[in-house]
């Protein structure tokens, strides 16, 4: 099993490239990382680094799980204030102008121009690298499930969520089924279908690019953040979720491969 980490632009990465475990998976917000030339958006120092800025945790819990199921993680290494790679280029939140209560002032009045070299910068790098992994797995006839691996407030607009993990989907249901069916496996947890987003609010672009489109099963996990304040947190919740993964896979006709994250009987 490798865990090499590939660059394959400065915008995006691509672990374990080789994986042969059933599963591709991403993590669209990975990074507040903002190039130099954007000039931090005119963001106030607090929010440089905010929820607004990226999915605290998520990477983490992404790292972890391509390492347990031995399978390809691609990664984007630019805030989604730059470009969120979970939306296509026509929608007005993929390069937003206010998050929440948070102003994004290097967003206002971008030109065609201006948006169109952020999609050549930060999305189409990352669609090529999933593109990229996805047809070498066909070649190789390698089954595949995509999975988006994201993270989430505990409260929105001064409201509490009480959901703690969200299995998404579109309109192929297959892996959020299995996994729901699952969910008496973590009796601890407030697991729930399309929480606290759905296919409604738009974030399930990367699900249909690159799943759908494919004709790759597929899901979106969303974790709430509070859960993943601390590299022990990140590491039991990537656990937990291998206790819903592993056997879903494998109520698809796709065992998963042997590994660290394997669960005792």
């Amino acid at each position: 099993m490798s865990s090499a980490i590939e660059s394959s632009s400065p915008s995006v990465e691509i672990h374990n490239r080789q994986g042969s475990g059933p599963a591709v998976i991403l993590c669209e917000h990975a990074s507040h990382h903002i190039p130099e030339r954007y000039h931090d958006l005119g963001l106030k120092p607090e929010h440089r680094c905010s929820h607004a800025a990226w999915d605290p945790g998520a990477r983490a819990v992404a790292v972890t799980l391509s390492s347990m199921l031995d399978s390809p993680l691609v990664t984007s290494r630019i805030s989604r204030l730059v470009y969120d790679c979970n939306r296509p280029p026509e929608a007005v939140s993929a390069m937003p102008e206010r998050v929440e209560v948070i102003d994004v002032p290097g967003n206002h009045q971008l030109t065609a121009d201006e948006r169109l070299a952020r999609v050549e910068a930060v999305y189409r790098p990352f669609c090529d690298a999933v593109t990229r992994v996805i047809a070498e797995r066909a070649s190789r006839r390698t089954p595949t499930v995509l999975i988006t691996i994201h993270s989430f407030t505990p409260s929105f607009h001064g409201q509490a969520r009480t959901v703690e993990i969200g299995i998404l989907h579109d309109v192929d249901r297959r892996m959020a089924d299995a996994m729901l069916a699952l969910s008496h496996l973590l009796p601890h947890r407030k697991i729930q279908r399309n929480a606290p987003y759905g296919p409604e609010d738009g974030v399930t672009h990367s699900l249909k690019r690159h799943g759908i489109d494919n004709g790759l099963a597929n899901v979106m996990i969303e974790i709430r953040n509070d859960l993943l304040a601390t590299p022990e947190g990140e590491e039991a919740l990537a656990r937990e979720l291998s206790q819903l993964i592993r056997p879903a896979l494998t109520s698809l006709g796709m065992a998963p491969a042997a590994g660290e994250g394997q669960q005792d009987a």
